[in-house]
């Protein structure tokens, strides 16, 4: 069994604060020396890399930038870390090391850890997480959200595939990931139209204008998932998850909440508010008696997520993580034509055999006549 230690020590930062200057002429080959692949995801290949000259271990986030379009996010990206990182680098944050521009494509050099990511723990079969082992991850998760939203950004992808373990034993994690992240001014409106859409606020779907609560939002529904191993939202398809978004439509019925505490599911409630000025903020969160004060008894979860992306993935649903909210309604929809396309022509080739079938039994009457 995963053994998750009760309190959260500190370790230092990675590496010293940067100023990160992408490097237009120069190859990350040149400086760095590839190793195996650990990850693929939205917008990119990552690989562990190792400094040529320290050799310290990197992960390494290759984008393909042929696109104008694709280099503008990646380029937004480094500049959003950049300011994160400005300063002190926080603990719960990815830090950015380096930056290559290779004409077609673009490289971030980044912090590397070893223990996963946090939906890797949920879904362990071997993984025992009690209460308060939950409240410890949930209550470093408001702390990386609350700095991240104190530099007046948004991370606008929370969800538990964005959080990494640093050690496969112990309990520290931190967020990554700002490839959707986005400056924002409150005095100014902002809407987009993306992101997960079991993890995505309302506001969101609606393509209605977002806040600080829009992340807010993502964390409740983080925290139902660890308690539960259950996703509050999931339908049968991304339309149903979406309606069942925009409706708040969600309980605690299901019996993975028999052992979870009342406070952990007001917790919750709190977070998943249809008013996105009314969710709770990361520094209220810290300060609500669940994570000040957590129970001890051990969860029961259910296991039964959806839309992660596992290790034998397809290359068709690595597309459709690629996609736009809107994009998947829409392909959602060709889908559901093109199957009912089929079940037309389908019938129509029934009618056809049922009326050949006639003609011929027509046909033999006559020759019998």
């Amino acid at each position: 069994l995963l053994i998750i230690l009760d309190s959260v020590s500190e370790l230092p930062p990675p590496f010293p604060p940067r100023n990160v200057v992408v490097k237009d002429d120069d190859d990350v080959r040149k400086f760095y020396d590839l190793k195996q692949e650990i990850g693929r995801g939205r917008f990119g290949t990552v690989y562990m890399v190792t400094d040529k000259e320290t050799s310290q271990k990197f992960a390494a986030k290759f984008v393909n930038t042929k696109r104008n379009q694709d280099r503008a996010n990646v380029e937004r990206e480094i500049e959003i870390m950049k300011v994160l990182n400005a300063e002190r680098p926080h603990p719960r944050l990815i830090q950015l090391y380096d930056a290559f521009d290779m004409d077609k494509e673009m490289c971030l050099v980044l912090e590397i850890v070893d223990g996963g990511e946090l939906f890797e723990r949920v879904i362990d079969d071997d993984f025992v997480l009690t209460e308060k082992a939950c409240t410890i991850f949930v209550r470093q998760i408001c702390e990386g959200v609350e700095f991240i939203h104190s530099k007046n950004i948004l991370h606008l992808d929370m969800k538990p595939e964005n959080i990494l373990c640093l050690s496969r034993e112990g309990n520290r994690i931190k967020i990554c990931d700002f490839g959707l992240a986005r400056k924002y001014d409150p005095r100014k409106k902002l809407q987009v139209l993306f992101g997960t859409p079991e993890f995505v606020a309302p506001e969101v779907v609606n393509f209605e204008p977002i806040s600080f609560g829009t992340d807010m939002w993502s964390v409740g529904v983080i925290t139902y998932v660890l308690l539960s191993g259950l996703s509050p939202f999931m339908g049968h398809n991304y339309v149903e998850t979406m309606t069942n978004v925009t409706k708040n439509k969600y309980d605690f019925d299901d019996e993975a909440f028999k052992s979870v505490s009342d406070d952990a599911k007001d917790f919750i409630q709190k977070l998943l508010v249809l008013d996105k000025s009314l969710r709770l903020t990361p520094a209220q969160c810290q300060r609500h008696s669940w994570l000040r004060q957590p129970p001890t008894s051990t969860l029961r979860r259910s296991m039964q997520l959806a839309n992660s992306e596992s290790e034998d993935e397809s290359e068709e649903d690595s597309e459709v993580e690629d996609m736009s909210i809107e994009e998947k309604i829409m392909r959602e929809e060709l889908e559901n034509e093109k199957d009912m396309k089929k079940q037309e022509e389908a019938e129509a080739l029934e009618r056809q055999r049922l009326v050949e079938a006639k003609r011929r039994e027509e046909a033999l009457a006559l020759q019998r006549q």
